[in-house]
């Protein structure tokens, strides 16, 4: 099966920049951000295509957050930038064969990396 391991979270200020990563077993076509507060649903952050030419990001976090994969390294790349305190939450990669479209669900995916967490104070 294939395995997500992400990595790179931690703590940071308001305003402040993470940049996590998920480390693939294997290729896999399309690949994504999610992200789980406590209380909350598991919400869509960001896809990107089997080769980057497509991406989507949720409209909380467009303009702040980009998303990039190295195909050579098996590699997903979240840039995050002017993190808000309500971006807090655990992050999850995610991976699916097939192109799920612009705001997709978790349910579209079928591998999950085991998440890290990002808190970001205010």
């Amino acid at each position: 099966q294939v395995q997500l391991v992400e990595s790179g979270g931690g703590l940071v200020q308001d305003g402040g920049s993470l940049r996590l990563s998920c480390a693939a077993s294997a290729y896999i076509f399309t690949m994504g951000w999610f992200r789980q507060a406590p209380g909350k649903e598991r919400e869509f952050v960001a896809t990107i295509s089997k080769n980057g030419g497509l991406t989507a990001y949720a409209d909380t976090v467009k303009g702040r957050f980009t998303i990039s994969r190295d195909n050579t390294k098996s590699t997903l790349y979240l840039q995050m930038n002017n993190l808000k305190p309500e971006d807090t939450a655990m992050y999850y990669c995610a991976a699916t064969r097939v192109w799920p479209g612009s705001n997709p669900r978790p349910a579209e995916y079928n591998y999950w990396g085991q998440g890290t967490q990002v808190t970001v104070s205010s």
